[in-house]
């Protein structure tokens, strides 16, 4: 039962099979006929249904799911590991689970051991249901056309070393990854040699390196989601034609902490996102052709960090306001183009009242290269020395670019 992407590119929807829907339902429960899983598994074939009641179920070796069932709890039962092993391992397609409640999966620095892996199947989902104290969540290997919606994840790792990812996706396609809620994990969200995944409306928030984290995964969209605190921020790496569109990346904070950091990016959209209270909001590096379109920067430390090797991008209609520094870059040069955004820093004036203003406005700061060749500089910032010799780079430019500057800058936020 593969779900497919409907012509809209928006929602996703169960493609009709020939196969009627359940043969039968088996229910699990200690005093009944059938009081294992693995004896309803062992009874179960294609198209039925397994009902899990309420309760601890422990299990001391990994349970396979080799025909297409539909598993769901019944007022979430817990299914608990014993020892060192994987909880559930679908080899199935079409395999459904919902409601059910999966704990302790302990740490490996050997194996990815996860709650539950799907390997090289088509049209999974996992629904409605809580990972607590467990290595890795959901581990989606070589599998397409899969849903994961409305899951809560909590690790039970303590440090990045010793933790593993909520939801991994590896040389998988076609993946909905919606409505959940992650923390506490190395990276929330993790896509390797992924296509065409639609992560959208999930919380991750307070893990230990990123809250999403993709490498090598092209034609992917991500939208309406909120990274909140985590260790490293978020990273996107090595991909082409990816959009973020109506995001929050918030309250990042630390030394090694992004927003977002593109890093050999191409041909992307970022648009209608929030960057909030992080130490550096956007870095770009070796990342082009992307439009960056109708974002709000605020109270960032840096707003935006431009490496030299970044080019074709276009920035436009964003609104910069609180941050300590709204751009930042390594050269002299610049091969992107910046066009009616806010700056809150601007003084300029606008005779024609047209909304822009009638002066450039350069968003590099002199300070700024400053700081990026001596942090410790950065306890000048508020100096009155610091601000004289900005007024004079203004006036004379020497060692800011030049050709990094804002020909339109909007005198009002942009709506």
């Amino acid at each position: 039962m593969p779900w497919l992407r409907s012509a809209a590119g928006t929602a996703w929807v169960l493609a009709a099979t020939s196969t009627l829907s359940a043969q039968q339902t088996i229910t699990v429960r200690a005093a009944g006929p059938v009081a294992t899983i693995a004896g309803a598994l062992r009874q179960a074939g294609d198209g039925d249904r397994i009902v899990i009641t309420a309760g601890t179920w422990a299990l001391d070796s990994p349970l396979v799911v080799a025909h297409r069932v539909d598993i769901e709890g019944e007022g979430m039962p817990v299914l608990r590991g014993r020892g060192n092993h994987e909880l559930l391992r679908i080899t199935a397609n079409g395999v459904r689970i919902r409601g059910l409640a999966f704990q302790n999966v302990r740490t490996s620095y050997i194996d990815d051991l996860a709650a539950v892996r799907f390997i090289e199947v088509d049209g999974c989902a996992v629904e409605d249901s809580r990972f607590e104290g467990t290595f890795f969540g959901i581990y989606l290997q070589k599998a397409k056309g899969c849903r994961i919606t409305g899951n809560h994840f909590v690790g039970g790792g303590r440090s990045e070393s010793g933790s593993g990812n909520a939801i991994h996706l590896w040389n998988s396609t076609r993946t909905l990854i919606a409505d959940n809620e992650i923390t506490q994990h190395r990276d929330g969200i993790y896509l390797e040699f992924a296509r065409h995944v639609d992560v959208v409306g999930n919380i991750s928030e307070a893990n230990f390196r990123y809250g999403l984290h993709f490498m090598f995964s092209d034609s992917c969209n991500y939208r309406g989601n909120r990274f909140r605190s985590n260790g490293a921020g978020i990273a996107v790496m090595y991909s082409k034609q990816v959009d973020m569109t109506g995001n929050r990346f918030e309250d990042n904070w630390g030394a090694g902490a992004y927003g977002l950091l593109l890093k050999d990016i191409t041909d992307g959209r970022l648009e209608d996102n929030r960057f909030a209270g992080n130490s550096t909001a956007l870095f770009l590096e070796g990342s082009s052709r992307l439009l960056v379109r109708g974002n709000a920067f605020d109270r960032n430390g840096w707003a935006i960090k431009l490496m030299a090797n970044t080019e074709g991008n276009r920035f436009e209609d964003n609104t910069f306001s609180g941050n300590s520094f709204d751009v930042a870059t390594n050269s002299r040069s610049n091969a992107s183009v910046f066009d009616a955004n806010y700056w809150d820093h601007y003084q300029g004036y606008d005779l024609d009242r047209d909304g822009y203003g009638d002066v450039p406005y350069s968003p590099v700061r002199l300070f700024s290269l400053v700081v990026q060749q001596n942090e410790p500089a950065l306890i000048l910032l508020r100096s009155f020395m610091v601000d004289l010799l900005e007024v004079a780079e203004r006036v004379m430019p020497v060692l800011t670019p030049a050709t990094l500057v804002d020909q339109r800058p909007r005198f009002t936020v942009p709506k």
